[in-house]
């Protein structure tokens, strides 16, 4: 049997592991937690289904995705939205025409809306920043409006950066919506959460005879790289690794730490049946969280009590959970060296958001490791 090591439990590492258990691989997997999942981790907690590393909701387009899944879980269909409070109103996000009529006046609100149709259209996207730059001053205005009390201070909170030293390009894809529409996700075909939380899936995904899990454990601790390969236990391993973690770890931060952005949270429980209007609130300039999510709106399921979580983002240290690649120019060189280093080794392959030091939604993530098997 071709053997192969994991590191990680998440989608990236759960869907290779199964993929080529079924192929008669010798699975090992090691993953650094008590617990399978990664972060997309949850549990029962006061009846209500936690998401203990944050909130995740499921959507995609890809049919190849749903497929792949099909067997390990059963879905129930879940329009996701999301409001902001601005200016003491709760308005959807992303912004568009029934967050212009609740923060305008008629009559302003009226000309900005004729304006934005004729121009750009109906249920389409406009740029906020190409809103900026508009020849005319009412909807200049509003773009400043907009830009000021959806992205700015929030980006500010995410990232702990002004939005201007954020990766080229990024402004210039925050979108108003000329829309009605109040979905978060509008463009994707699916949008699904699964009966009973996501770690159940991983359970039936890693129940295989060919696959072991290794809980509690480092696979850099069983795992060394050197000059004339890699070694498993001391000896010389010539089967596939698959590398979900952080690529600098993977190499004793030889060339410097990545920066990250890691999150806290507070978690609490009313005893009562529902906490806010719509499962995603946004604080963008009051509070020093980002949001407020609530879990009972995830499942749909009203409950005597209800469970609630509020993000507090900040710089990652060593010791902390790493959610957030910073994907800026100096950080994306320095990520290239260490990618230039794990390509001398042609048994490693790298998988995941960590390990590629960039953000992946997680269908995308399923993809990609179910391409990494097609190549193997």
């Amino acid at each position: 049997m071709k053997k192969v090591l994991i590191a990680g439990t998440g989608f990236s590492g759960a869907v290779v592991a199964r993929q080529l258990a079924l192929k008669g691989y010798d699975v090992t997997i090691y993953e650094k937690r008590s617990t399978i999942a990664g972060n997309m981790y949850d549990e029962l907690q006061d009846n209500v289904v936690v998401q203990i590393y944050g909130p995740h909701i499921f959507h995609t387009s890809s049919k190849k995705v749903m497929d792949f899944l099909e067997p390990y879980v059963e879905w129930f269909d879940y329009k996701h939205t999301v409001k902001g409070y601005i200016d003491g109103k709760l308005v959807p996000i992303p912004f568009n025409l029934t967050s212009l009529e609740t923060l305008f006046d008629e009559e302003k609100s009226t000309y900005i809306k004729k304006i934005l149709i004729e121009e750009i259209g109906l249920n389409k996207k406009v740029p906020i920043m190409q809103l900026k730059r508009h020849q005319d001053k009412v909807i200049r205005e509003f773009g400043d409006y907009v830009f000021e009390k959806v992205f700015y201070h929030y980006t500010c909170k995410q990232w702990g950066m002004e939005p201007k030293d954020l990766a080229p390009g990024v402004m210039e894809r925050v979108p108003v919506s000329v829309s009605y529409e109040d979905c978060y996700f509008p463009n994707d075909t699916y949008h699904v959460m699964p009966k009973g939380g996501f770690t159940p899936i991983f359970e039936k995904m890693l129940n295989h005879p060919n696959i072991k899990v290794n809980l509690n454990t480092n696979i850099l601790d069983v795992l060394t790289f050197k000059e004339d390969g890699t070694y498993y236990k001391g000896e010389k391993f010539d089967g596939d690794i698959i590398y979900t973690g952080c690529i600098d770890e993977l190499f004793n931060y030889q060339f410097g730490k990545l920066p990250y952005r890691t999150l806290d949270f507070k978690f609490e429980t009313h005893n009562i049946p529902s906490f806010q209007e719509v499962s995603v609130v946004n604080y963008p300039n009051t509070e020093d969280y980002t949001r407020i999510s609530e879990f009972s709106k995830f499942t749909c399921e009203e409950q005597e009590k209800t469970v609630i979580v509020k993000e507090y983002p900040r710089a990652h240290t060593l010791n902390d959970i790493p959610y957030y690649p910073i994907e800026i120019e100096p950080n994306i060189n320095e990520y290239k060296k260490y990618l230039e280093l794990a390509n001398k080794y042609p048994n490693l392959h790298l998988l995941g958001r960590l390990a590629n030091y960039q953000y992946i939604n997680m269908d995308k993530a399923i993809l990609n490791a179910l391409e990494l098997v097609e190549k193997l």
